[in-house]
Order: structure tokens, then C-alpha cells, then sequence
């Protein structure tokens, strides 16, 4: 009961802060009638609280104005049938909730340039998509729009898997989301004949509505910048790339000098202990050392190969299935290879965010149930270890042979520590040389065949000291902090707007919001 009181009362106040911040704003910002805009939308970011995201997308467009800058927030106003977070995958029938939505965001955007769209039924596109199979609607195009391509990674990620079924309710859902996505289309698209932006902002630019209105934008020629939550705690990360692919430019004469290197030090001392959250989610409650009897069954072995996954329904796997259509393929390869090495022992570690605790965001398509669908638990050279279950990954890196991760974060660690590090997807630093990343699959398996015929493999210096580089530039280079303004929720990754003065978002007194400012309006590198 007090928990929920005090859950109000901080909610109160955040709104209170966003209508006082927001009415300052108002009367500090320059009138720009004339100049061209910059269009922010992040329909996919929240629905009735603040979200890290939404913050974000607030907080950058509060910035610009500050600067001079106008700004135009396109607002959905009851404009889709069913949104992505609005979704219950267990119940087609129920409707996303608009009202409250709808009242959060004349909250967040008040006493700013908005333009509300509705929705407006399209009988032709209904007709159209109406008795389609679910591979159809796959590939399905209307009006020259890839709809049904642009919308498939949102379905994936509202039904929490992969492979979808061909049963009517996935066929509704997207139905629903093809409708929506079109109706996006339409007012977006006109959204920008009318205003002629210079630059649009989005949220992710995977979701459909984001996913759409950059598609329109770049085929406009208009400028795009997408944004996501950083490494660092409160941080946001934004490119004129894809934000989920992390796509960044480190200098070449980049060198971490000792003030570097402690930082990034102290950064990992915490991390291995598990004490670090990733988009406002604390994934370790408490981190277990391996116990006795794990020592012993691994020393029976001749090499111990820890095999991290991750989420397959999150908006990484667009860009991560590189070398593998997606994880489980992967994963079959890697049942192969368990059967062809019984001398070695492979330990499986599903993510943690699989089985998210009190939310609905739960894989609909586990690691756990590939093992039990292929009897991999049952062979005597695999354990499991599941998303609910603490052991330390760190400890299994220092006893591993090397390291076989999809595009897990945890291999750029793993590398740092000094283990071979054999990577099978596209991930935030393969774009650098970090880690192991063969050019095909077929070199992947070569790869990790010789690595498990090795009696020893060696950790290469080069990759070693490039992933030092590497993670402290995302960390402290590209993961612009908003700390200054946020504060948690008792809700996982949503926020509250902190109790700041309105000149803390000027630019000169944010480097974040400098950085933001810069990279919108300058188009430099979004870096502090």
C-alpha cells in the first residue's frame, strides 16, 4: 500500500515538473514561425508514463528550442488500431489504451508545436490484405509501400518470437498493424508536404510507425536521426544510422591514456559484479559464484565453452542475422557441434530479459524450450543455465576455452578479459575488430571446429586492446547521460523528471544536449 502511494505521489510530481518545465520553455523559446522544423515522433516509446526513450526524444526537443530551434512533435491521437506497446498478445481483441496515452502525451507535449493524427479507415487496403496467409502478408506491398516487410520486426517483437503461426489471431494482429502502418503512412507523408522539415527525429526506427515515417522520410531526401537507450544509465544514444545497430566512428588515433583505462576499470569491476542496469532494468539482483559441484563436473571435461544468447524477438536481430537467418539456426549448429566434441563442455546461458519478471515482455520462444524441444538438456556435455538463474557469467569466462556468443554485449567483455571470443551475429562492436566474426558461416564453423580441436587458443592483443577502445568510446563518448534531469520508476525502464532549473537544457550548461544540438542541427557526431 505505501509502495503505491509513494509510486503516485512521484508520478504527481513528474508531471507537475513536466507542465512547469514545459510552460518555461514556452516562454523562453524564440518565435520561428518561418524557419524550417525538426519533426520528433516516438509513437512506439510509451503509452501512459515516461519511458528512458520518451524522456529522451522530451528532453533533446525541450534542448533545441532552447536553442532557437523549432520544433514540431507528431502526436498519434487514436491513429492506430493496435500499437506496438498497446498489444496483448494473449488477447487480439483488446484495444490498445488510447485515453490514457492520448492524456500523457498532451502532458508531455503541452504548450508545444503539435500536429495530432487520427485514424482514417482505408476500405481498399482492408479488402486487399482481407484473406492473405500469413507468407503474403509477409511481402505484401500497397501503394508502392513495403508494408508488410516494414511491419514484421514489430509483430515479432509484440508476440515475443520468431517464427510466426499461420492462426488467425497472428494473421489479425497483422492485419492490424499493416492497417495501421498505412494510415501512419498517409498523414506522415502529407504531415511532411505541409511542414517541409529539415530534419526528422525518431524513436528506434524499427517499430512500424518510426519504421514507416523514416522509410517516407529518406525517400524525401529528408535527413533522419533515430535514437535509443546507451550503455551508460540514463543515456541515449543517437545516429543518423540505425540506432539499434549502433553504428558509431571511432578516430584512428584513438588511445585510452591511464585517466582512460582507470575509468573504463572502474566501469567492469562494477559490471562483474552484476551491478549495472541496460535500459533501466537491473537484470542481477545478486550474481552467484559457480559452486562446488559446477567445479568439479567442469574439471572432468577438457575445455569448458560457455554459448551466451540472446532475445530473438528484440529489434537487434533485424541487423544481428549476418552470417545465420536467425539465432536458432545458429543454435542448431551449435547442438552439432556439442554431439561432434563430448570432451568439451558447452554451458548455455539464456539472457536474462527472456523472462523479464513482472511484465509481460517474456519470450514466447525461449532457450529453454530449444532445449527441451531438442533434448539438448539430457546430453551429458551441456548444462543450461536459464534466464532466472544468477550464476556469474564472468566466472564461466575465466574458466572458458573461448567464448561463442549470437551478438550478446557480453562478448566485447569477454574479450577484454582475455578469452577468444567466436561471434555469430552482427553486434554493437563487430564493426570493429574485437572479437573473432568470420565473413560466412561456413568460416564460422571452420572457426569454431579448430578452436575446439586447439588445445589452446590464443586471445590476440589486437582484439583485446580494440575492445577496450571500443567500450569506452560507447560508454563514454557516444551514451550522451541524462542523469542530470532523470530519476527511476518504481517501473521498469520508465522514469521521472527530476526538479531542474530550465536553463540546466541550454546547451552550454548540458554536454548531452550540446552533443544533441550538434549532431541535429550541424550534423556532427552525436558525441560528449
Amino acid at each position: 500500500m505505501l509502495k503505491r502511494i509513494t509510486d503516485k505521489l512521484q508520478t504527481w510530481l513528474s508531471n507537475r515538473r513536466i507542465a512547469k518545465t514545459a510552460r518555461a520553455i514556452s516562454r523562453r523559446t524564440p518565435e520561428s514561425p518561418d524557419s524550417s522544423p525538426i519533426v520528433f515522433f516516438n509513437a512506439s516509446a510509451r503509452l501512459g508514463f515516461l519511458s528512458q526513450n520518451a524522456a529522451f526524444s522530451l528532453l533533446s526537443a525541450w534542448g533545441l528550442r532552447m536553442a532557437g530551434e523549432r520544433v514540431i512533435h507528431f502526436v498519434c491521437n487514436q491513429g492506430m488500431t493496435r500499437c506496438v506497446l498497446g498489444t496483448n498478445p494473449d488477447d487480439p481483441s483488446q484495444k490498445p489504451p488510447c485515453v490514457a496515452c492520448v492524456k500523457q502525451s498532451h502532458r508531455l507535449y503541452g504548450q508545444a508545436d503539435v500536429h495530432w493524427f487520427a485514424l482514417e479507415e482505408n476500405k481498399d487496403l482492408d479488402f486487399a490484405i482481407a484473406n492473405l496467409d500469413l507468407s503474403q502478408l509477409t511481402s505484401f506491398v500497397f501503394s508502392e509501400l513495403p508494408l508488410g516487410e516494414l511491419v514484421l520486426p514489430s509483430l515479432r517483437w509484440a508476440l515475443r518470437r520468431h517464427y510466426l503461426s499461420d492462426d488467425e489471431s497472428t494473421r489479425f494482429f497483422y492485419r492490424q498493424y499493416i492497417l495501421s502502418a498505412f494510415n501512419v503512412a498517409r498523414k506522415f507523408e502529407s504531415f511532411l508536404a505541409s511542414v517541409k522539415p529539415k530534419t526528422v527525429v525518431l524513436f528506434n526506427g524499427i517499430m512500424y510507425p518510426e519504421a514507416i515515417a523514416r522509410y517516407l522520410a529518406l525517400r524525401q531526401g529528408i535527413r533522419v536521426i533515430t535514437h535509443e537507450v546507451g550503455l551508460a544509465p540514463f543515456s541515449a544514444f543517437f545516429t543518423e544510422g540505425q540506432a539499434t545497430a549502433y553504428p558509431m566512428h571511432i578516430p584512428s588515433d584513438f588511445a585510452l591514456n591511464n585517466e582512460q583505462n582507470r575509468r573504463l576499470d572502474d566501469y567492469l569491476s562494477r559490471r562483474f559484479q552484476g551491478q549495472f542496469t541496460m535500459a533501466g532494468i537491473r537484470f542481477w539482483p545478486k550474481m552467484q559464484e559457480l559452486d562446488d559441484a559446477f567445479v568439479s563436473k567442469l574439471a572432468a571435461f577438457r575445455h569448458v565453452v560457455p554459448v551466451f544468447t540472446n532475445v530473438i524477438f528484440d529489434t537487434s536481430q533485424v541487423h544481428a542475422n549476418s552470417l545465420f537467418p536467425h539465432m536458432f539456426v545458429w543454435l542448431g549448429e551449435v547442438l552439432r557441434l556439442i554431439r561432434s566434441y563430448p570432451e568439451t563442455l558447452f554451458v548455455i546461458r539464456a539472457h536474462p530479459d527472456e523472462l523479464r519478471p513482472g511484465t509481460r515482455k517474456q519470450s514466447r520462444e525461449s532457450v529453454a524450450q530449444w532445449m527441451r524441444d531438442h533434448d539438448v538438456d539430457n546430453l551429458p556435455n551441456v548444462v543450461f543455465v536459464d534466464a532466472n538463474e544468477y550464476v556469474s557469467s564472468y566466472a564461466l569466462i575465466q574458466r572458458a576455452h573461448f567464448v561463442m556468443v549470437y551478438n550478446s554485449s557480453i562478448g566485447l567483455e569477454a574479450s577484454i578479459m582475455g578469452k577468444p571470443v567466436l561471434c555469430a551475429g552482427a553486434a554493437r562492436y563487430t564493426q570493429y575488430e574485437t572479437v573473432f566474426y568470420p565473413a560466412s558461416a561456413q568460416e564460422y564453423l571452420r572457426q569454431a571446429e579448430a578452436f575446439l580441436k586447439a588445445d589452446h587458443v590464443e586471445q590476440p592483443i589486437k582484439l583485446l586492446n580494440e575492445a577496450r577502445r571500443v567500450l569506452y568510446f560507447q560508454l563514454f563518448r557516444t551514451a550522451l547521460s541524462l542523469e542530470r534531469f532523470l530519476s527511476p520508476h518504481s517501473r521498469m525502464g520508465y522514469v521521472h523528471l527530476k526538479s531542474f532549473p530550465v536553463d540546466a537544457l541550454m546547451r552550454e550548461n548540458s554536454p548531452a544536449i550540446r552533443a544533441v544540438y550538434d549532431g541535429v542541427v550541424n550534423a556532427q557526431p552525436f558525441l560528449v
